[in-house]
């Protein structure tokens, strides 16, 4: 489902000659971070196996952006909660923070504005936790 969308989302984009795009993904998608626990290895690896059709998907669509001639990011968040906004999070540009097992929604919502402007965030996967 997303990586359809998202094909259709970069046609638009290309016909109306938009280039910048954020897109949110999942951590799992991302590298495991150096240093990451054994217990979070698992966990991750667990959950990858329940979720593997989304996150093959996500990977999908993430190929997609990589191959578009768009600015994309791919925000990259750990299991998503619905908390209130913190502004407390974590960002990596091209990985995924250490330990980041939860995150609420509007943190992940906060976040993404300033990515928009980053240009280190261009083309990359981010992982916020």
């Amino acid at each position: 489902m997303a990586a359809r969308l998202t094909r259709a989302v970069l046609a638009a984009m290309e016909a109306e000659e938009v280039r910048r795009l954020l897109v949110v993904s999942a951590a799992p998608v991302g590298p495991v971070p150096a240093g990451q626990g054994l217990l979070d290895k698992a966990v991750l690896k667990g959950v990858g196996a329940f979720l593997k059709d989304v996150y093959a998907d996500l990977r999908v669509m993430e190929a997609e952006l990589a191959a578009s001639d768009t600015d994309w990011t791919s925000v990259r968040p750990p299991r998503l909660t619905d908390r209130p906004v913190t502004g407390r999070y974590r960002t990596v540009v091209g990985g995924n923070p250490p330990r980041g097992r939860s995150l609420a929604r509007a943190d992940v919502a906060h976040a993404m504005p300033a990515m928009v402007e980053d240009p280190a965030t261009v083309g990359q996967g981010v992982g916020v936790a």
